[in-house]
């Protein structure tokens, strides 16, 4: 590995469950969770035990991928990407959103609109998806303000 050729020198595993949401991202342009049996609380992405309940889960679920922004920031400080080496443009917007049909929250980055106002707690964005997908979560481009 070379610096700045994008690589990191780790490698994570995403589990059973992360590894059939990334793949069905890829393969499909949609988001899965996965419903608790005992409370029915649906969790983006999958993971297998449900935090309250302590239940082990099983039951893929679609959920939307339009939301509501629970919490947002804009960021204007430039850095290099860790993962691509370039400058990250300014502004840009991280925030985390809660998906219809979901009860966790999903974060991602965020589009800032040229008018800055337009983003507020409750306002509802929809993903944007790359063309070409590979089976991770920059499958999503960032999320943006959904028209209504």
């Amino acid at each position: 590995m070379g610096s700045g050729d994008g690589a990191q020198p780790y490698n994570y595993g995403v589990g059973l469950y992360g590894s059939k949401f990334l793949t069905h991202l890829r393969d499909h342009g949609e988001l899965l969770g996965i419903k608790c049996p005992k409370c029915a609380k649906v969790y983006v992405p999958p993971r297998q035990i449900c935090g309250p309940c302590f239940t082990e889960m099983h039951e893929l679920v679609p959920v939307a991928t339009q939301g509501k922004i629970v919490s947002f920031t804009i960021l204007r400080f430039q850095f290099l990407d860790p993962e691509t080496g370039e400058k990250k443009p300014v502004p840009y917007g991280y925030g985390f959103f809660q998906l219809d049909g979901a009860d966790t929250n999903f974060q991602h980055f965020l589009e800032v609109p040229e008018d800055e106002s337009r983003l507020w707690i409750g306002a509802r964005v929809k993903a944007v998806f790359a063309e070409k997908r590979i089976g991770s979560l920059k499958d999503i481009k960032h999320f943006t303000l959904a028209e209504n």
